[in-house]
């Protein structure tokens, strides 16, 4: 055979060879690459609302997270410029856009929303916070027994309504007196957050229950109030700060007697049932 054949054909062997090998190659499994993919960073802003109105489990009955996202923002808690020119230390209940303040040093206020009902536009004026509770009872007057049955088990006579997530009262109630008497106007928490910023049929000024739990460790007892209308640009006109004397925390308060309401003034849950209402 012709060596110009034979290199040939040893050429060709070889170049066979490789690409078997080549192909051998391409063929043997491949290790399986795992990616990892880091979660979205959470924004500071929602971090700080999330732990605001996150779940609060070391109170006596835990508190579920609130949905902040389906509030409208300008109702979060918050430092602002103060609007109500009250002295440091004094509440102002700004009915007209339902907004609650908690006056400090320097022109600021601590904001919070609120929900108004019916009492709540009842009375306007000046007094004190005469005393407050942690996760009070709730005791329906006669007159709503008297109209909703099913209410009995709650009465004055029953003993009222237990403490817990389902108490209309919520978390914290604090209570206002004038002139050294009760006003039967309460501030106080509300499991029902979607009433935030808006007027319903019942209550007097319900807040979210973990802007009630800041705001009642921000108020001892004998803070001034003021309850008004700044939406219009003024103050209402009322008497001077009563000289009421609150009570002592170690004196044992009496629980909370709801205003009567009409049948027409009945909040409706999201299962169009009635709930229990509030002060």
């Amino acid at each position: 055979m012709p060596e110009k054949e034979i290199r040939r054909r040893a050429f060709l062997q070889l170049s066979a060879g490789l690409a078997a090998a080549g192909l051998a190659g391409c063929a043997s499994p491949r290790p399986t690459v795992t990616r990892s993919y880091a979660p979205e960073p959470v924004p500071e802003a929602n971090t700080f609302l999330a732990d605001m109105y996150g779940e609060k489990p070391n109170e006596p009955y835990p508190l579920p997270a609130i949905p902040y996202d389906k509030i409208d923002p300008r109702f979060y808690r918050q430092m602002v410029a103060d609007p109500t020119g009250e002295k440091p230390g004094t509440l102002v209940v700004d009915v007209g856009n339902h907004f609650l303040y908690r006056v400090y040093e320097g022109g600021q206020a601590m904001r919070y929303g609120v929900g108004l009902g019916r009492a709540g536009f009842a009375w306007a004026g000046r007094g004190v916070i005469q005393y407050k509770r942690e996760w009070p009872r709730w005791k329906p007057p006669n007159e709503m027994v008297a109209r909703q049955p099913e209410l009995q088990q709650f009465s004055i006579e029953a003993g009222g309504m237990d403490p817990g997530l389902k108490n209309p009262l919520g978390a914290r109630a604090m209570y206002i007196f004038q002139n050294g008497e009760d006003t039967l106007y309460r501030i106080h928490g509300s499991p029902e957050w979607w009433t935030i910023g808006k007027s319903v049929s019942s209550g007097c000024v319900r807040m979210i229950n973990q802007d009630v739990v800041d705001l009642y460790n921000r108020v001892p007892n004998g803070t001034p109030i003021v309850v008004t209308d700044l939406s219009g640009g003024g103050m209402v006109q009322s008497q001077p700060m009563p000289g009421a004397q609150p009570l002592p925390d170690s004196q044992p308060l009496p629980d909370s007697q709801p205003l009567p309401r009409s049948p027409d003034y009945m909040l409706m849950g999201p299962d169009g049932l009635p709930l229990p209402q509030p002060l």
